[in-house]
């Protein structure tokens, strides 16, 4: 539920950065008031958000528990552990390292602990729903190893698993990457398992996206199966914005070292408390019930969406997000998504299978249900957001309409506060 004090900003701030304050006020307003449908956000709890906000930020970890290289680490090394036993737990892993800054620091230690430049490397091309950091051109990832991407069949926009094995046995990549960033179906980990060890690649999950849907066992896991698993610690595990790596105990010591010395400095220590607070609310039932309801809140707007004539790819969903192609909309996904926003209705413009417009200006938008889930709405909310969606597509431009619409999405946030918020 949303923490309301009665107070609207931290005294300390307003007196010393009353710009900021104002600014960080707005943003408050902004995440109350507006559908959040963008796939990659959620909101925190206010314990997550205040473990964040704590003295931690102010200590320096260099190393890691009780192998630190400064002094006076007594209670952050009991930070540290308390996190990683907490995900150890939650996901059953070997091994967990907290201390990536994010998801995509998290994916280059895979690549430091595993691989020199110029290997090859496979994994989901960008626009088939893959990540930058997989291997995509524009990144360290695509200019430092050689990377061959894998796609989707234009049949049903599937990962084409025979095309995978394919590439696989021809390129004999060193490090092959199941993982998504806008792909609406279900991994089959143990498939990419079988792939890795008929070609000697090393096998990693990236969980970015659905490490809540993981650790509560409505996506089925790839702890166990793949040799390493990264992933980010917001999104659908409700967490701090950081990252975190699994994997088996005889890759430990790599990992360990990739992400320290390797890549990073100190640790983030409020971070890691934050992802501390965030393991704990995840081992409760109740957590469990909310990923369920992310997924079925998934599907209903889904099926909202194509009962009004919207092209869902790949027919709808397995997790929490969904692809839309409008391009039998007669409308690009870029001025959709500004016209929702002006709305009250947040999510991002993004590219579909086989687009065949550029990636700043694509078909589609990405659509995903965590942050409306974790206000407590559900079907018939899911319903009102396909109405709503639709008509701003059909008048993009109308001012008016756009402006009624966003008062009706306010007054209806009104009655599910938002977690962490105060308003």
């Amino acid at each position: 539920m949303a923490f309301n004090d009665g107070k609207t900003k931290d005294p300390a701030l307003a007196s010393a950065d009353p710009e900021i304050a104002r600014l960080i006020e707005e943003e408050n307003r902004r995440e109350h008031e507006s559908m959040r449908l963008i796939a990659s956000e959620n909101y925190a709890s206010r314990a997550v958000l205040e473990a964040s906000g704590s003295c931690l930020t102010n200590k320096y970890s260099e190393g890691y528990a009780h192998k630190r290289y400064y002094e006076g680490q007594a209670v952050i090394d009991q930070v540290e552990e308390l996190a990683i036993a907490r995900l150890k737990t939650l996901f059953g892993a070997e091994h967990v390292n907290v201390q990536p800054y994010s998801g995509s620091p998290a994916n280059l230690a895979v690549y430091l602990a595993f691989c020199n430049a110029g290997d090859t490397v496979m994994g989901l091309a960008l626009a088939a729903g893959g990540h930058l950091t997989h291997g995509h051109t524009v990144s360290i990832t695509g200019k430092y190893f050689k990377s061959v991407p894998y796609g989707v069949r234009k049949s049903d926009y599937r990962i084409d698993m025979d095309q995978v094995r394919a590439l696989a046995k021809e390129h004999r990549p060193k490090l092959l990457w199941c993982g998504t960033t806008a792909y609406p179906r279900t991994l089959d980990f143990k498939a990419f398992r079988e792939i890795a060890d008929e070609v000697g690649a090393v096998l990693a999950a990236d969980i970015a996206h659905i490490s809540g849907l993981v650790a509560t066992g409505v996506h089925p896991s790839p702890i166990g199966i793949a040799d390493v698993v990264t992933s980010t610690t917001h999104k659908t595990f409700r967490g701090p914005r950081g990252g975190m790596i699994f994997c088996k105990k005889e890759h430990a010591a790599a990992i360990d070292k990739a992400v320290f010395p390797g890549l990073q400095g100190g640790p983030h220590n409020h971070t890691t408390a934050g992802i501390a607070v965030a393991a704990k609310e995840a081992l409760e039932p109740s957590f469990k019930t909310y990923c369920q309801e992310v997924v079925v809140n998934a599907k209903a707007l889904g099926e909202a969406l194509v009962s009004r004539g919207f092209d869902v790819v790949s027919g709808g969903t397995d997790n929490h997000l969904l692809l839309i192609d409008l391009t039998n909309k007669g409308l690009p996904g870029k001025p959709a998504a500004q016209a929702l926003d002006k709305a009250g209705i947040v999510l991002n413009y993004n590219a579909v299978p086989f687009d065949p417009r550029k990636p700043f200006d694509p078909s589609g938008l990405r659509i995903g249900t965590p942050a409306v889930t974790s206000r407590g709405m559900g079907r018939p909310e899911m319903e009102r957001l396909a109405t709503w969606m639709d008509a701003v597509v059909k008048a993009p431009t109308d001012e008016s309409l756009l402006a009624r619409i966003a008062g009706e999405v306010k007054e209806a946030c009104g009655h599910f506060p938002a977690p962490g918020i105060r308003l």
